[in-house]
């Protein structure tokens, strides 16, 4: 038997945390797609751009046809 209060302030300080990791999350991979870009700019191979980001290669291969 599940013997929990709901606690308000406790919901509203999960939703924060989750909400910061989210942003962070997005700036992350923000930060990968200029990366990738700066790095497709230069010549890299698709493969060594993958390994420095984090991004998958359908990822940069649409950064490469939209450039």
């Amino acid at each position: 038997m599940l013997a929990s209060e709901w606690n308000m302030e406790t919901a509203l300080e999960v939703e924060r945390e989750e909400g910061l990791e989210r942003g962070l999350e997005k700036g992350r991979e923000e930060k990968g797609v200029e990366i990738a870009r700066n790095a497709l700019a230069k010549g890299l191979p698709f493969e060594l751009i993958c390994d420095i980001t984090g991004l998958d290669m359908e990822t940069i291969a649409g950064l490469q046809a939209g450039a």
